[in-house]
């Protein structure tokens, strides 16, 4: 009879267990969106301006916290210091509002000019974040070329893409203007990334002997111009670019790289106010 007792508590703990860390992956995310409101915060900063230790008092009075969220930044700190971001040291008989908090190897990382800060909080923007809400709806979605990304963001994507052909609509006449000599001797070029092929087809309009093509990924083919001198290649120019004369690759911010390939020996030109 004792040991039907003892293996039933094995098995409800285990269920426990078991819950638990269910619990704790469902409930991960508030680790990341804590360093993502310390790094906001510049809460590391604010305790390395102290000598590397601070009260809850000094760090809210240097980041210009609102005393009403004294308390909730205690909570956030209890948080940042179970991640180990952080690391607290109580006097003793102090209360919470007296603890002392001080900088880890971790949040090290987050001070000073090689602060890691920036970058971390570039992945931890909304942008980068929220497409991951869709990753079930991404898996179930039978469109093979539509990124996680794309359909998270679909109008931005959009909204990018417009963006993108009016830039080249309005740059490729001054580039083939000033920098035409680039284009002497080349027969054949393609478009790697070049989405519906305005660069392409203003190169194909100034040079008509250079044989012009795109490559792209095939959602974005799909929808391309039909009634056009250039050519479509559905494509990933990560995995294989189709042979000819020179690659083109433009570059937002009025820069224009042109590859051209001669003899498997690549030489790069640069016009068109590239910086």
């Amino acid at each position: 009879m004792g040991s039907i007792q003892e293996q039933h508590s094995t098995d409800q703990q285990a269920l426990l267990d078991a819950q638990l860390e269910l619990w704790h992956n469902t409930f991960a995310f508030i680790k990341s969106m804590a360093l993502k409101s310390a790094m906001q915060l510049r809460i590391a900063d604010a305790i390395h301006h102290h000598g590397g230790t601070a009260t809850i008092t000094q760090i809210a009075t240097k980041v210009q916290l609102q005393p009403s969220k004294i308390p909730c930044m205690s909570r956030l700190m209890r948080v940042l210091t179970v991640t180990g971001i952080f690391s607290i040291a109580k006097h003793p008989s102090a209360e919470d509002a007296d603890s002392v908090y001080g900088l880890t190897p971790v949040s090290l990382l987050l001070v000073g000019s090689m602060s890691l800060a920036p970058t971390l909080s570039l992945f931890l923007n909304n942008t980068f974040v929220s497409p991951f809400l869709s990753l079930g709806t991404w898996f179930e979605n039978e469109q093979p070329d539509l990124t996680l990304f794309e359909m998270a963001h679909r109008k931005t994507v959009q909204l990018f893409n417009a963006g993108m052909v009016a830039d080249s609509r309005f740059l490729m006449d001054i580039a083939i203007k000033e920098c035409g000599h680039v284009f002497q001797g080349i027969s054949s070029l393609i478009d790697v990334g070049g989405g519906h092929g305005a660069a392409a087809q203003a190169i194909s309009k100034a040079f008509p002997r250079i044989k012009c093509s795109v490559l792209d990924l095939a959602h974005v083919v799909a929808s391309a111009p039909a009634s056009t001198e250039v050519s479509y290649i559905a494509g990933d120019m990560f995995e294989t670019i189709p042979p000819v004369n020179a690659v083109f690759l433009k570059v937002c911010g009025r820069a224009f790289y042109f590859v051209i390939t001669n003899e498997c020996m690549p030489s790069f030109f640069v016009c068109a106010g590239s910086d």
